[in-house]
């Protein structure tokens, strides 16, 4: 069951799935019972939800006779899966060599992707490695292309964040 309803509040459309005992707003947060919120449609399907709502916003904007010509959300969705073009396809009628593209993608010369940002590669060093220091830790990240004032600037973000913690020069996260 789907039902298109308003927000006595702000006005706002929006679209619920099933019956909660209460609702909220998603604009300006108004909680109100189910019963209480005002019900413009009830359906079994989604997209007739979906449609009616986008008619009531449509007519709110003056662009009624606009949105009558337009097909509906399923028939849209249709086309536009129909003229999705993959990676490959694209890349080899740009005249593009996809093997050569995606050879270049793994040499990048900024490094491996896989060890994730500098944030996260500080963080990891704090996992990884049992109390370390702030040289461990920088060694750790040095490995990864991540430079020592990142990781200096990194830590003492963390420390005064409360995620992590420093007693007598070494590091745990907490």
């Amino acid at each position: 069951m789907y039902a298109v309803v308003g927000c006595s509040e702000c006005s706002n459309l929006w679209i619920i799935e099933g019956r909660s005992e209460t609702t909220q707003c998603p604009r300006c947060g108004s909680r109100r019972g189910y019963e209480k919120r005002k019900k413009f449609v009830e359906t079994e399907d989604a997209s007739h939800a979906r449609d009616v709502r986008a008619s009531m916003l449509a007519n709110r904007q003056g662009e009624g006779e606009a949105f009558a010509k337009l097909d509906s959300y399923d028939e849209l969705e249709e086309t536009v899966s129909e003229g999705v073009v993959d990676d490959e396809t694209y890349l080899a009628e740009s005249g593009l060599d996809v093997e050569e593209v995606d050879a270049a993608g793994e040499r990048d010369p900024r490094g491996s992707t896989q060890s994730g940002s500098k944030k996260e590669i500080v963080e990891q060093a704090l996992a990884d490695l049992e109390r370390p220091t702030e040289a461990e830790v920088i060694e750790y990240a040095g490995e990864r292309g991540v430079s020592a004032k990142y990781v200096r600037d990194a830590l003492e973000k963390l420390v005064r964040r409360g995620t992590v913690s420093e007693s007598r020069g070494r590091y745990r996260r907490l």
